[in-house]
């Protein structure tokens, strides 16, 4: 599973890549507005912290006007994937600049329905939103399972990029079911790897060296 960090953050992207773990970024219009940067400028920075894809979502709400700032964004860098919304218009462009060769991501997919049409239009990766059905009494990894399903069923190149990710079970899941990708928040990530026991276990340990009176260093 190839994990992304969803965020302008570059502290926290930088963090992350440290430890060898981040495979691409995504932001959009709320997390560069969140950032309070350009976003060109900010998307620059993140493409050169990241070899991966780093999603740069467009605004347009027309296929001509997302195909031509979709260009624009992927000027920036070789690894940007263009973002465009899962809609008639959005399918249209994500078609359109496949073709030309760019990365698309399809992003704020809320039914199996759309994430077909999504692969048929030639889409590099879906972003299938878990927390937000989760936040209207439906189950976002059923959505997921679905997806897999289809996709499986024939052999759809594209890539299932779990989003709006709220916990460390979400990811835990969807892992389970077999997303490609999931992009959560540098805090999700972090909390990965607590656990109590492991807290408790270490405490035991310390304890006990420190009663050898030994060093290892």
């Amino acid at each position: 599973m190839k994990f992304f960090v969803d965020t302008a953050d570059i502290d926290a992207i930088r963090d992350l890549a440290k430890l060898g773990i981040v495979d691409g970024v995504t932001t959009n219009p709320s997390l560069i507005m969140k950032s309070g940067r350009d976003i060109k400028e900010v998307t620059a920075e993140i493409c050169e912290l990241v070899d991966g894809p780093v999603s740069a979502e467009t605004v347009a709400l027309d296929a001509e006007g997302m195909i031509a700032e979709g260009k624009e964004l992927a000027r920036i860098a070789d690894n940007i994937a263009i973002k465009v919304p899962l809609t008639w218009e959005g399918l249209k462009a994500c078609n359109a600049l496949t073709n030309e060769g760019f990365m698309v991501n399809v992003t704020l997919c809320f039914s199996a329905n759309q994430a077909l049409l999504a692969a048929k239009a030639g889409a590099t990766f879906i972003s299938p939103f878990i927390g937000r059905l989760d936040d209207i009494n439906l189950d976002g990894m059923e959505l997921i399972s679905e997806i897999r399903q289809i996709y499986d069923n024939y052999s759809y190149d594209t890539e299932i990029l779990a989003a709006s990710i709220r916990t460390v079970n979400h990811i835990k899941q969807a892992a389970l079911i077999g997303a490609d990708v999931i992009t959560a928040p540098p805090g999700v990530i972090h909390a990965m790897a607590s656990h109590p026991l492991t807290d408790k276990g270490l405490e035991g340990f310390l304890k006990d060296w420190a009663k050898t009176g030994q060093k290892i260093l």
